[in-house]
């Protein structure tokens, strides 16, 4: 007895340290009636995720150190999403992993074959378009014709038929809010009264909207629109983002799609409903006998849905391609965006503006989330690695709501109509967007999850206003290592909310990213932007380069390498590569703390963004780039002085914290009496214009007119010092105007007149001289060496050289001083506050 025991013992300890994870195959060749073994492959992914489930239900003990299922190459065509459940979950020890054996693609999409030649007369088709034609029966889905937005031709997006060809887009005439129509000017022999099921892409600001044409009535040169509900009262009713209407930059953009008539140039297509026709005019590389032409038929691929007490923990996806989903509202219900994709279910002007949170608000809004190709909710230690999401219509990737601990890296995500990637609770659709999300269970909470060198490219090609990865109400997100470019808005948005209210968000990371070729539709964007308050994040070594400039783009100035925008509170922003500082940062919280972002960031942080060195091989799939041209920002210096009550000049202190909170330098900052000069960049303007108002003065100035420049490069021929530090002074000129235009009028001339004040300033080795006008009011910047004093420098000007003494007699009769200069005195010097 006792030897039959110990062999038995012995046997079972080998055969549990023999156990490896076991396999579950799946092929092309395959059929679900098989054991899914090697010899004997399941036909689908789905009957293999039932089979991993029963072994954990039964506690097999094959189980024991994991499940793998090995999936053959081949395109799996999906008639229902695949789902994982709590069921699925594995564990640390007993992962899942999903792998593709060679190249494996799940597709949410139909083939569409049996194409022939248009033969006679089409009704409404251009002429041009006449025997260029091929045209295929529409797939059904079991009830009607199938409806889809996109089509691709091998591999390649086609384009739904538009009224403006390529990029090119007209111009709104008007709106008009009250009886919710629009007018759009009419094109040439286009008639727009008699088609059906037609759309409108309207651009605004920092967002598109879709909207389905109800009617149309011509007036003159114009057309009428009127839309269907519920489209309609949202997109009239709704303030931000809302139609632009300027002389100056022109109104906003559109195009019109969806009909017939509209099919006039090769790589367009049209669906017939009513017929249930598709037809397409075939690029001269395609030919129709042969083509492969996919409509997307399912919105989700994958769905993995756990529950905030069961979630779904430790599965992974390896090596696997998602593609062809599609995403049918927009055709249903229309879709008129609020910001990053979110579709308004609701929003309007409040008549009595304020709420607990914030007492001057003027809107509300509640939101929806546009559905995605692969949904996660409630789970943990998922991760998809080395996988492809493209050829998709809306979201590639979302993880929403309580998930944490999940790693998505190495993938490419192209070819996308909105966002890569999606992180956190927005807004859920029953809380209005502005009010804090902080739910009483943390375990809702996105939390820890992980965004590590992916490529992301030609992704937001639909609703442009969508985003290359966008996170909401998260905590702990990892941010690394992407690559992100060819987006049409922000590269990384993150947070949500528009609160400085502590909220869910804080310990956020965005870091070593390489951001280059954004913006390519809507401005009022950066590469990286930021919401609400998120104390203890940081968003450091980011490369942001290349910006498009859009055509359209509502203010053609208004674009941003780093964005802070409503509430962002308690960010670290440091180390950032940048072309030159164009930031933004609009109503921004206490606690931000801005260092060494800009063009001399050292380079080897700028060679080490983007992807690590492993996952670089994704560069070979970027998308070719928009020949539109980049925007290259303008830097030129300007001053803001502001003046204080006596006795209420911030101190020292005070003016450093602000400093660091704005993207300053302390040593840019200098004052006198009860004033204070900012010696700061033009591009700094716009942020400072809103944040200066927290110093509280009785007037801010900024002074932008510069009519007197000595520069020593140009006018000495030198090259300037590394380092210089500036000296400002103030004087006014005269109050009678006969005499200031004396004065304007003696610098206009005296590069040329009177050469010996340059020499003059050569000889002291000046770098800068620049003398900048605010009504009377004169600053004056001289910039000399770093470390030198002007007092050993000025005498030098005048050294051998007594046409200076001239000029500075002259000068004189037209200068006095500012308010609180004492009697006699003429200039005064802005000490730095260092």
């Amino acid at each position: 007895m006792k030897q039959i025991g110990l062999s038995f013992l012995l046997t079972f300890i080998l055969l549990h340290f023999q156990v490896a994870a076991v396999e579950i195959y799946v092929a092309k060749n395959g059929a679900d009636t098989n054991n899914g073994n090697k010899e004997q492959p399941l036909a689908t992914l789905h009957a293999a995720i039932r089979k991993a489930r029963e072994l954990r239900r039964l506690k097999d003990p094959s189980t024991k150190d994991g499940i793998k299922i090995l999936v053959g190459a081949g395109i799996y065509q999906l008639h229902e999403p695949i789902i994982l459940r709590p069921e699925d979950a594995g564990t640390k020890d007993s992962p899942t992993e999903i792998f593709a054996t060679e190249k494996v693609v799940l597709s949410g999409g139909v083939k569409i074959a049996g194409w022939k030649k248009v033969n006679g007369t089409v009704a409404g088709l251009p002429k041009k378009a006449f025997g260029k034609i091929w045209v295929a029966d529409l797939p059904n889905d079991g009830i009607s014709a199938l409806i889809f937005r996109q089509l691709w031709v091998n591999g390649t997006k086609a384009i739904r038929a538009k009224n403006y060809n390529g990029e090119a887009m007209g111009r709104i005439l008007s709106w008009d809010k009250k009886n919710q129509t629009c007018r759009i000017p009419l094109q040439p022999n286009t008639d727009l009264s008699k088609i059906a099921g037609m759309e409108m892409l309207i651009h605004q600001w920092w967002a598109i909207a879709n909207l389905r044409v109800k009617s149309v009535k011509v007036i003159g040169n114009a057309a009428e629109l009127s839309f269907m509900q519920p489209e309609s009262r949202i997109q009239s009713e709704h303030p931000w983002p809302a139609p632009w209407i300027s002389e100056k930059t022109g109104n906003s953009a559109f195009y019109l799609s969806n009909a017939i008539q509209f099919l006039d140039e090769p790589g367009e297509w049209f669906e017939d409903l009513k017929n249930h026709k598709i037809y397409y005019w075939p690029k001269a590389s395609e030919n129709m006998r042969n083509a492969d032409v996919v409509a997307p038929a399912l919105e989700n691929l994958v769905k993995i849905e756990g529950t905030i007490d069961h979630p779904v923990s430790f599965v992974s996806f390896k090596g696997i391609s998602f593609e062809h989903a599609t995403w049918r509202r927009p055709s249903r219900q229309g879709h008129v965006p609020h910001q990053a994709g979110m579709y308004m279910l609701d929003a309007y002007k409040l008549a009595t503006p304020g709420t607990p949170d914030k007492p001057g608000l003027e809107n509300q809004a509640w939101v929806g989330r546009p559905a995605a190709a692969v949904e996660v909710n409630f789970a943990n230690q998922i991760s998809f690695e080395n996988c492809r999401f493209q050829h998709l219509a809306s979201t590639g990737l979302d993880f929403n709501k309580g998930t944490s601990d999940n790693l998505i890296r190495g993938n490419l995500f192209k070819d996308i109509g909105g966002s890569a990637i999606l992180v956190g609770t927005f807004s859920d659709e029953a809380s209005e967007v502005h009010v804090p999300y902080n739910p009483k269970d943390k375990r809702e909470i996105s939390t820890n999850d992980r965004i590590e060198d992916n490529l992301i490219t030609d992704v937001t090609n639909e609703d442009w206003g969508a985003v290359g990865i966008g996170a909401g109400y998260v905590k702990g997100i990892k941010i690394i290592h992407n690559e992100i470019s060819d987006v049409s808005y922000s590269g990384i948005s993150m947070g949500w909310g528009w609160t400085k209210t502590p909220n869910a968000m804080k310990n956020n990371t965005i870091s070593a990213n390489k951001i280059h070729h954004y913006g390519k539709h809507m401005y009022d964007v950066a590469g990286i932007y930021t919401l609400s308050a998120q104390p203890e994040s940081f968003i450091t070594e980011n490369v942001v380069d290349s910006i498009y400039k859009a055509p359209y783009a509502h203010l053609p100035d208004h674009w941003f390498y780093l964005y802070t925008d409503e509430g962002s509170s308690e960010f670290t922003i440091k180390n950032n590569w940048t072309p030159t500082e164009k930031y933004l940062q609009n109503a921004n919280g206490p606690g931000n703390v801005w260092e060494n972002n800009g063009p001399k960031v050292a380079e080897n942080i700028k060679q080490n963004a983007g992807l690590e060195l492993p996952f670089r091989y994704l560069l070979k799939n970027k998308s070719s780039y928009s020949n539109r041209g980049i925007n290259q920002a303008e830097d030129k210096t300007v001053v803001f002085e502001l003046i204080f009550k006596d006795g209420q000049l911030p101190g020292n202190q005070a003016l450093e914290e602000f400093a660091k909170e704005n993207n300053l330098l302390t040593r840019a900052i200098y004052k006198w009496n009860n004033r204070l000069v900012i010696y700061t960049s033009s591009l700094k303007v716009e942020s400072l214009l809103q944040t200066l108002k927290r110093l509280n003065a009785i007037e801010v100035k900024l002074y932008d007119n510069i009519f007197y420049d000595f520069n020593r490069e140009k006018n000495c021929g030198e090259k300037p010092v590394a380092e210089w530090d500036n000296v400002i002074l103030s004087a006014n000129l005269v109050e009678e105007e006969k005499m200031q235009k004396e004065y304007l009028d003696y610098h206009k001339t005296q590069f040329a007149k009177w050469p010996e004040i340059s020499k003059g300033f050569c000889n002291a080795e000046f770098q800068r001289l620049a003398i900048f006008k605010k009504d009377r009011q004169l600053m004056l910047i001289i910039s000399i060496p770093k470390g030198k004093k002007l007092d050993d420098l000025n005498p030098k000007t005048t050294l051998n050289n007594p046409k200076v003494d001239e000029w500075n007699a002259i000068m004189k009769k037209y200068q006095e001083g500012i308010a609180g200069t004492k009697p006699g005195e003429v200039w005064v010097f802005f000490k730095p506050i260092e």
